[in-house]
Order: C-alpha cells, then sequence, then structure tokens
C-alpha cells in the first residue's frame, strides 16, 4: 500500500528531507521524490481537502495514462559535493531536492533526483565517519530506558522496588533530560515523552526510540509497525518516528551515551541515598540533572545547556495547546467464556461475540471494549493480577438461571412440597463436601414431583429420612416400587435394661 499522506504530512507539516522520510516510511528516496513531484503536478497541497483518503489521493497523482520520461542525456556536469555537503550541515531547512533544483538550473541537461543522489551519497560515504554523526539543530531527540534502576521504599512495609530511569538527548546539542518512572508500561512510556518535552520547552522533528513493545510493535529492519497508541501521540505533538534498526545501536548512539552519563553523574551519584516516593526521587534526579546540563564540555567551549539555548531551543516547535488523551489501543478475541484477557485480567462482553476480534482502549480507570467501532462494554479498570470483571447483562439467560441455584433457594423451593422434602434436602446439601454437588440431586427430586405427585414425594421424603437413604436414586426408588405407600413398620419396644437390685426381683417374683 503506498504512504502518500504520510510522505506528504512528513515533508509539508514537519519540513523533514528525502532521506528522513525514506526512513519513517520505509521506502526509497526516489520514490519520496515521485510521490510530492506527482502531488505538485496534480495541484494538490497540504493539508488535502476533507474526506481525501489515501486511495482517492493515489488516484489523483496515479492517472491511469503515464507519459514516458524524457531521454537521459550522454553528457552532464557533475555537482559540486563538497558545497552540497557544507550547505546540508549549515542550514537546518535546505534539503538535497532544494540543491538539486538549483543544480538543474544551472545545468538543464545534468543528472535526474535520484542519480543526484546516489552521485552524492557515494562521495558521502569515503568521508570520515564522525561527519555523519552531526545533527541539525531541533531535528532529532533520541529517547530509551536505562538499563540501571533506582530502589524506592515504601515507608509503611519497608518493602523497596526499582524505579526505572527514562532518558532522552538532543541530537545537536546533547542536552539530556533523565525522569524515574513506576514502570515501562505504555502509560509511563508517553508521559516520560510529555515531562522531556516540557523540560526541553518543545517538540523535536523527530524522535529515535528504541525498538521496545511500546514504541514498536512489531521491529523490522525496513518497515517496522508503530504502536498505534505512540503513533497517534506522534501525530498530536507533531513530530515523526523513526526508530533505530534492530541491533545498530549506533543508530542511537546519542542517547546510548546520554544513558551511560546519566547511570555515572546521577545514579552512582544517588546510590547512598534512600527515597520513600517517586516524587522525591525525580526531585534529586532534577538537581543532579541540572548539573549536568551545566557541566562544560573537555573538548570545546560551552556546556550542553548553552548549546541548546544557542541552537536547539530555536528550531523546536511549541508545545500542543491540548494534552494527549493516554489510552491504549490493543485488539484481542473474545473467549469462550465471553471475556477477553488484557492486562493481566479478564473482562466480559456480551455473550453473543463469542470468537469475534474486539478493540481495547484503555485509560487509567476505565477499560472499553468496541466491536467494529461500536462500543459494547465498559468495565473500572483492575489493577490486581488475576482479577475477572464480570457484567450480569453480558451472560447468557441460562447462565443466570445457574447462577441463582443457591442451597437457600433450593430448600425454598423444597418447601412448596412439604416439610418433609424440605429437611431431606438441607441432609443432601449438608452432606456433600460442597453444596453444589448436591443441587442436580434436589433438581431430580423436584421433577419427581411433576411425574409421582407432591403427595407422595412427601412420603417418599419421609421414608428416606427414616431410613437415612438421603439420596434421589433412594427416593426415586421407593417411589417406583411404591415403598411410600407401605405404613412405616412400628419401632419395636424397647428391652428392660438388667439391675442388681436382689430384693426388687424377689419380690417380682
Amino acid at each position: 500500500m503506498r504512504k502518500i499522506k504520510e510522505v506528504m504530512r512528513l515533508r509539508f507539516e514537519l519540513q523533514l528531507g528525502y532521506q528522513q522520510i525514506s526512513r519513517s516510511c520505509a521506502i526509497a528516496s526516489s520514490t519520496v521524490h515521485k510521490y510530492l513531484k506527482r502531488a505538485e503536478a496534480a495541484g494538490l497541497s497540504w493539508p488535502l481537502p476533507e474526506g481525501w483518503n489515501e486511495d482517492r489521493v493515489e488516484a489523483a497523482i496515479f492517472p491511469r495514462s503515464v507519459p514516458l520520461a524524457p531521454q537521459r542525456p550522454a553528457k552532464r556536469a557533475a555537482p559540486d559535493y563538497a558545497t552540497i555537503h557544507e550547505q546540508l550541515r549549515t542550514h537546518r531547512h535546505v534539503t538535497l531536492q532544494l540543491l538539486w533544483e538549483e543544480y538543474r538550473q544551472a545545468n538543464p541537461d545534468g543528472y535526474r533526483y535520484s542519480r543526484f543522489c546516489e552521485l552524492y551519497q557515494r562521495w558521502r560515504s569515503k568521508l570520515d565517519v564522525v561527519l555523519r554523526q552531526e545533527y541539525k539543530a531541533g531535528e532529532k531527540l533520541f529517547v530509551d530506558w536505562a538499563g540501571a534502576t533506582i530502589p524506592v521504599h515504601d515507608p509503611t512495609t519497608g518493602r523497596s522496588w526499582d524505579a526505572p530511569l527514562f532518558v532522552a538527548a538532543l541530537g545537536a546539542s546533547s542536552y539530556t533530560f533523565a525522569i524515574a518512572m513506576r514502570d515501562q508500561q505504555m502509560e509511563a512510556w508517553l508521559r516520560a515523552h510529555g515531562k522531556a518535552f516540557e523540560y526541553c520547552g518543545g517538540i523535536p522533528a523527530l524522535v529515535i526510540p528504541d525498538n521496545a513493545k511500546t514504541g514498536v510493535s512489531k521491529a523490522h529492519r525496513y518497515d517496522p509497525d508503530l504502536n498505534p497508541t505512540y503513533y497517534n501521540f506522534a501525530l498530536h505533538c507533531g513530530f515523526g518516528i523513526v526508530p533505530a534498526r534492530p541491533y545498530k545501536p549506533r543508530d542511537k548512539a546519542k542517547v546510548e551515551n546520554a544513558v551511560q552519563v546519566a547511570e555515572r553523574w546521577i545514579v552512582a551519584a544517588l546510590r547512598n541515598r534512600k527515597f520513600f516516593s517517586l516524587d522525591e526521587l525525580n526531585q534529586a534526579i532534577g538537581e543532579l540533572l541540572s548539573k549536568l546540563n551545566q557541566r562544560p564540555f573537555r573538548k570545546r567551549e560551552g556546556s550542553r545547556a548553552s548549546v541548546f539555548e544557542a541552537v536547539d531551543k530555536p528550531a523546536l516547535k511549541p508545545l500542543p495547546s491540548e494534552p494527549f488523551d493516554l489510552s491504549e489501543w490493543t485488539r484481542a478475541r473474545v473467549n469462550i467464556d465471553y471475556h477477553v484477557a488484557f492486562d493481566s485480567s479478564l473482562y466480559s462482553v456480551p455473550y453473543n461475540l463469542v470468537h469475534e476480534l474486539v478493540e481495547i482502549r484503555s485509560t487509567a480507570i476505565t477499560v472499553e471494549i468496541l466491536h467494529k467501532g461500536v462500543r459494547v462494554a465498559s468495565h473500572v479498570r483492575s489493577r490486581q493480577r488475576g482479577q475477572t470483571i464480570t457484567n450480569a447483562e453480558h451472560r447468557p439467560k441460562s447462565h443466570l438461571a445457574h447462577l441463582e441455584w443457591t442451597p437457600s433457594r433450593m430448600i425454598h423451593w423444597a418447601e412448596a412440597i412439604g416439610p418433609n422434602t424440605a429437611r431431606l434436602f438441607e441432609r443432601i446439601l449438608s452432606d456433600k463436601p460442597h453444596p453444589e454437588m448436591g443441587y442436580r440431586g434436589c433438581l431430580g427430586i423436584i421433577r419427581l414431583a411433576g411425574k409421582y405427585s407432591s403427595q407422595r414425594v412427601e412420603a417418599a421424603a419421609e421414608r428416606a429420612l427414616l431410613t437415612g437413604a438421603c439420596r434421589y436414586k433412594s427416593v426415586e426408588s421407593i417411589l417406583r416400587n411404591s415403598i411410600d405407600r407401605v405404613p412405616p413398620a412400628s419401632p419395636p419396644p424397647a428391652a428392660t435394661p438388667p439391675h442388681d437390685n436382689i430384693r426388687g426381683s424377689e419380690y417380682f417374683e
């Protein structure tokens, strides 16, 4: 599927270069150039009119009949690669597209754009690798979780838990930000980004994350799948996401170095202090962070803070006027018990959605479940693992009726037949390790009343209580053999107890 709209957004809204758009969209630079040239020829402008989807944009810029490209001339003037490289380094908004157009104005028979870029990249690859690590003002913010954690102690129980450290660094100035979070889940990931943007006072053009699940749903060298929640956050704030390639630490060397610096000057400096809350820990981190950014460079003039004020800060975009709706989206299939699994807990949905694929939107308080864009369930989010949250309205009627079976309800049904039947039910339920084990037997006796009459079942229950045969099979046998109609035999008279009263015995003799 073509990514024309995303290419236009990154080009005209974020002012990114062709190479950056190429990496973000996982397409060739020549394809980026082709999309933009065709969009210009089709008269399209950004933002697009309302209702223009990807298919309509594609149909507008890729008509059925495409004119053939002009034939390439035999000889072309070589570009001035050194001047091109210097222009790209010193001017943030200068792109290869602009430099190529200037080159073609001076050399109408010069190279086409794709060949121009190829030749420049070939020339650039022969330079010292250090030159490749120079960044434009306000362009990139590198983010990652540090490997080291800081313990936080519970003042009530005395137990401690490890707080992970989020680290961010701007490319041009190395201006560093760090904050401790509760965990490394999506909510903490986005909140840490927001705190980093507030600390810098603006939004960069690009954010370079690692391939953690909170940032990248499926890592891939050429075409990674971004986490939908993280992507929506980027759209809200107005920055692009270019994940580092898997197993390529040089793609985020800036933050790798920032993590090392933070572990040495923040984590190590706090090793002898004991913290009892996350706020207390972050206050201490903020004090050390200010000292870190003010620390002078060893091999050049200034500090991270001074370079940030002069280079990065003026180029950052303003912060969004409205806060981001911090909700997490995921998908799940409804299990046979009409529940979906989310965050180690189970949440119910209407039973007729069994085996259907649904979307789950979660916030810090609620969990909403949608099917084909329509909300079908809403629950209060559980913060305990292994919980099952069920709405009774989601159960089928047969399950609701089964749940209404309780020992007291069984005995109440038996009282409608007679007191002996009620006592028999009590005996059956009390003899079982769990009352539910006797439900089926009690229901069977109730059905016998419909077959033999309530009077006979009452008499059979009395006979069963006298003989101690308190089971469904015994009652059914009594009724089938009409034993309930036979009066019970009178118990034999009790024998006179023996005694040693000799005088008494002589008197009776």
